[in-house]
């Protein structure tokens, strides 16, 4: 459930953009019904836009999303809010349990964009399908005449300390170097 800041220009605009993961989105029972933790409800009230990313690999990441999008439309009914769905560890053909196919003719149904990207080996990929759904969110609140969408007035989460972000990047660079030089 972190909550991850940065900020760019698209269009000469600056943009402050924030992404709560939140990972604890799973089936009830093997119905088509999901269990939302509250934090994961909070997000949905403040969110301006979604990224539905599911692994290739794994087909029950990918079954969760239409229940997910469904719980999102009956907290904003009547909301045009931006949606991409990524498909990821599009490195990984062998194992591939979702089809391309799949993953576009979702994105049709829930009337968003699609994307098939590898994390691992082209962080590029992730970059551009972001910075799509950054464009696709400018120009939709530059039509609302002004106005921003507002869900129910819920505080945004805080993002995490900064000194704990930095020390977990310095930890994560410190083991990789440290593995590199064990090979």
């Amino acid at each position: 459930g972190a909550l991850y800041s940065r900020k760019f220009t698209i269009d000469g605009e600056q943009i402050s953009l924030q992404v709560q993961d939140t990972p604890f989105v799973s089936l009830e029972d093997d119905t088509d019904s999901i269990c939302c933790q509250e934090q994961i409800n909070r997000s949905i009230y403040w969110a301006d836009g979604f990224v539905f990313v599911y692994s290739i690999t794994d087909y029950e990441s990918f079954r969760v999303l239409r229940p997910l999008h469904q719980h999102i439309r009956r907290i904003h009914p009547n909301a045009n809010i931006p949606l991409l769905l990524m498909a990821n560890k599009g490195d990984l053909l062998r194992a591939r349990q979702v089809s391309s196919k799949e993953g576009l003719q979702l994105a049709t149904e829930l009337g968003g964009t699609y994307s098939e990207v590898s994390a691992r080996e082209n962080c590029e990929g992730v970059h551009d399908a972001f910075q799509q759904l950054c464009q696709e969110l400018s120009r939709s609140s530059s039509s609302c005449n002004g106005e921003k969408r507002r869900g129910l007035h819920l505080v945004r989460p805080k993002s995490p300390n900064m000194q704990d972000l930095k020390r977990r990047l310095k930890q994560a660079l410190t083991s990789k170097g440290k593995s590199a030089t064990t090979l």
